[in-house]
């Protein structure tokens, strides 16, 4: 009971009121010593008293026991944000455990279990062993399927969907993948005009303001996309130096046009990473190196922040409400800790190993080394 928190609320319900547990009691029609053991936790009235209870305190059956089936937008942020602090800092399967009771609690509130999906997708790796591993994903997996299936908001729905096929492609389910996701996305949908529509209708409405906030948001995010993309291709044609230089030229050219190392770190980061694993395939052996300098640079500027958000810049001014409106606030989905040892899980990569007599890479590798034990 101490969940729903009953014996508190009908206590500050009471005391709100103005009455004692004496007229509580005639009103409701039972003894002044049940409602004493109600506020003392030591017994729950009758199931067919709550209405009558909830009625005459004027609140709902749900406000009256405590219940509280849906979380705010802030609420999952702190206790998103709790749990990476804790998936860091405790042994991983109390805080697992832990993660589950919650999800126990609020199974109603989808976004909050989405958000779970999401944080068990970004620490499954911590698991003690593979097997562990694979099965808190399939648990997340099933998680989305809930929320998919009992959801009534189809946006909310349709993040389900892409994050469980992340799930079933880490899982190795491919063609499971393809097939959800293959005519969804498909280029030839209307769907896909949808921005540009928006956009129309804000202005015509005069709504200026709007539309330059989403048109910029839309390049923003079609620009992260581009990068993103360009690392794929890049590992797609890691054995065509041709056209990974044409890419990597094309991509270095984007990316100093839009500042992109200080407008979002991440891309950027992986960007020079993937750069780094072809070069050292080629055997450019100081051209990878040079790469994996830049790697360790931006990343370590992240790790050397207090606090780091999603933001814009001076082009990409109107942006910075849609990170702050985000279910996270535009904060890092992982503790720095997590993401220093990653670094150091990354760097260790084979492909590296012609680095390995090279001083510069193995300095690159103890700052991160270093900066995990330091967190």
């Amino acid at each position: 009971m101490n969940i729903l928190n009953f014996s508190e609320n009908i206590i500050k319900l009471r005391h709100k009121k103005g009455i004692t547990q004496e007229e509580l009691a005639d009103f409701v029609g039972v003894t002044k010593a049940s409602v004493s053991k109600w506020e003392t936790k030591q017994s729950l009235p009758d199931i067919m008293l709550l209405p009558r209870l909830a009625a005459y305190f004027d609140v709902t059956v749900d406000e009256l026991l405590g219940y509280e089936p849906n979380l705010s937008r802030e609420q999952i942020q702190k206790i998103y944000f709790d749990f990476t602090k804790e998936f860091a800092e405790q042994p991983f399967e109390e805080v697992m455990e832990k993660s589950r009771q919650l999800v126990k609690k609020y199974y109603s509130c989808s976004p909050f279990l989405f958000q779970v999906c999401v944080l068990w997708m970004n620490h499954a790796t911590l698991a003690p062993n593979p097997q562990m591993q694979t099965e808190i994903l399939e648990e997340a997996a099933r998680l989305c399927s809930h929320i998919i299936n009992d959801c009534r908001e189809i946006p909310l729905c349709n993040d389900a969907l892409l994050l469980k096929a992340s799930i079933d492609l880490l899982c190795g389910r491919t063609q499971e993948v393809i097939d959800t996701l293959e005519e969804i996305l498909n280029p030839y949908h209307y769907s896909f005009q949808g921005e540009t529509i928006l956009v129309q209708a804000y202005a015509i409405a005069g709504q200026k303001e709007k539309a330059n906030r989403y048109s910029q948001f839309g390049m923003y995010t079609h620009l992260l996309s581009l990068v993103s993309g360009a690392v794929q291709y890049l590992s797609l044609h890691a054995e065509d130096m041709d056209s990974c230089e044409e890419t990597i030229h094309r991509i270095d050219c984007l990316m100093k046009l839009y500042s992109l190392e200080n407008l979002h770190h991440n891309t950027a980061a992986q960007f020079h990473y993937q750069t780094a694993v072809i070069c050292c395939i080629h055997g450019r052996l100081e051209e990878a190196l040079d790469r994996l300098k830049k790697f360790a640079s931006i990343t370590d500027s992240l790790l050397e922040c207090d606090k780091v958000f999603l933001h814009g810049d001076q082009y990409f001014d109107a942006i910075d409400p849609y990170f702050e409106q985000s279910d996270l606030g535009g904060n890092l989905v992982r503790a720095k800790k997590i993401i220093a040892d990653s670094v150091v899980q990354a760097l260790e990569n084979p492909v590296f190993q012609p680095l390995e007599s090279s001083e510069d890479y193995r300095k690159i590798k103890q700052i991160f080394i270093v900066r995990g034990e330091s967190l």
